[in-house]
This record gives C-alpha cells, structure tokens and sequence, in this order.
C-alpha cells in the first residue's frame, strides 16, 4: 500500500478531514470506506493494513480529532450521513463498499437510504439504536442523563457512566438511572472537571442518536446490500440487542463477526487489542460474498 494522504473538504458547517490510501498495484474492487462517530480514522489503522489490495478511505466526523465544526452546530445523523456523501464524491463518487461502526453504522444505515448510488454492500456494525430495543425508554433515559451528567460535572463523570450502560447485560429497567454514579477513578479516569464542553459523543450525540429510525422500508427496497453485524463476543449489551433487532427489521440476520464491539482495534486508543486480523478476515470474506 502507498503512503497515506491526508485531505480536507470544505463542507457547510465544518472542514472534514480524510485520509487516503491506494493500493501499490491497480485494483478493479471499488474503494472500501471505513467510518465511525464518534471515533475517527485513528481507530481503524490497524484494520486498514489488513486491506492493501485497494483503496481505503478513512476520516475524523465533524467535531471528531481533525475535522472541525461551527460552534453551536449540533450535527445529527443525517447531517453525518451528508458528510459521508461528500467524501465520497471528493474521491472519486460511489459505489464505494462501507464498514461502519457503532454510530457510523447508524451514519452508514441512513447513507444508504439517502443515497444509495454511494454504496455496493454496507456492514453496518452494532449500531447503538435505542429505537428498536423494548427498553427503549430507560435507554433513551440513561444516555440523556450521561449528556446532563456532561453538562454539570465534565468528561470524567460521563465517561463513567458511559461505560457503566454499556457494560450492562440485558435490559435496563426503569429506575437504571435513579443508582449511584460511578466513580470516574474506577476505570482511571479524571475526577475534576476541565470544564471543557466539546465532546461530541457526550455533548450531542447522546441526545441525537437515541430518537432516530432508519428507513427500514427504503433499505429493503434499495440496490445497495445491507448487513447488520454483531460482535461474538458481544451478548447481551445495549448494541448487541440493537443489532439483532435491526436487522429482523430488515428482513435478515446479524451477520457474527471476532471479538466484541471494537473487535476490529488494533489498541490505537490505549486500549488492549481485540481481534483484529480476524475481524478483516472476516470483513473481507463478507464483502466477497
């Protein structure tokens, strides 16, 4: 595989930043398209070396480590999906092949209906939709009291409590949200607050994932294919269940894939390594089928 490059897109509200990188020989495989939300390209580097035999596109969603956004701007998930739209077009215009993570597969589910000449096969990888889980309620509850958490005591507390939900096996009851904080010092996080309010995961994203509902009936009816993944090793954790729910809506089954919600990392974030190889062994055996 050739170097990296580095490329920004001027976009309403925000500068996109994204990465490119070609294969050392000409390929006829259409680019494959990496993207989460809130986690940029940085986290998919080790799953990108597994894939040197094409074009592969990564890049930071607005407000995410490079690309910028407004101030005030709250972008939601069509806005994202616009936004992966205009990477497309920047190289080279679609079918592109799509693997998209956590809320990138939310991001990914409604590209596809949005615009569906982009994509050939979509993975969307456990998309965190409370909309289609029975506890929905005492989902939506808890992710909107880690924002309020985020808003009143900083990044270390909500990251606390983050972590506690999608720790959880099964569904939440109603009086989840009503149990002690965490201690952010339990998963060595800070305890004072920095004041800073930018986080797009806890600032917005926690509000604005939580209400949205693919367009199940224009995915089904649409060219492009569209698979829900699930992680092993994942159970019965918020995004395990979502997975499983959405893809009855779409008429099919999740399609397992190694490890569990980061199954694909490499450790890029400090995090210990999950299973990468055998994620892009498993992701290249699906987008060959």
């Amino acid at each position: 595989m050739t170097d990296k490059k580095t490329l920004t897109l001027d976009v309403p509200g925000a500068v996109l930043t994204y990465d490119v990188r070609e294969p050392a020989t000409p390929t006829n495989e259409p680019p494959l398209l990496l993207i989460g939300l809130p986690m940029g390209a940085e986290g998919f580097t080790t799953l990108a070396g597994h894939f040197t035999d094409r074009t592969v596109v990564t890049y930071d969603p607005r407000g995410v480590e490079r690309s910028t956004r407004e101030p005030g701007q709250d972008p939601d998930v069509t806005v994202h999906a616009d936004d992966v739209h205009r990477v497309i077009e920047a190289v080279g215009g679609g079918p592109v092949d799509l693997f998209a993570s956590s809320g990138g597969a939310v991001v990914a589910l409604e590209l596809a209906a949005a615009h569906p000449g982009d994509v050939r096969t979509v993975v969307a990888h456990e998309p965190p939709l409370a909309s289609v889980l029975p506890d929905r309620e005492a989902v939506v509850a808890a992710m909107a009291d880690i924002h309020d958490t985020y808003q009143a005591k900083g990044f270390g507390a909500a990251m606390a409590k983050f972590i506690a939900l999608v720790m959880v096996e099964g569904e939440l009851t109603a009086s989840y949200v009503e149990q002690p904080d965490p201690d952010p010092a339990m998963f060595g996080l800070p305890t004072t607050d920095d004041g800073s309010r930018d986080d797009l995961m806890f600032g917005v994203n926690m509000l604005v994932l939580p209400p949205y509902e693919p367009r199940y009936e224009t995915i089904r009816a649409g060219a492009p294919r569209v698979l829900v993944a699930v992680g092993a090793d994942t159970g019965e954790q918020m995004t395990g269940r979502a997975a499983h729910a959405a893809a009855g809506l779409l008429g099919t089954e999740p399609v397992a894939f190694p490890g569990g919600h980061g199954g694909f990392s490499g450790g890029e974030y400090g995090q210990p390594a999950d299973k990468p190889a055998e994620f892009a062994a498993r992701l290249r055996e699906v987008l060959a089928l």
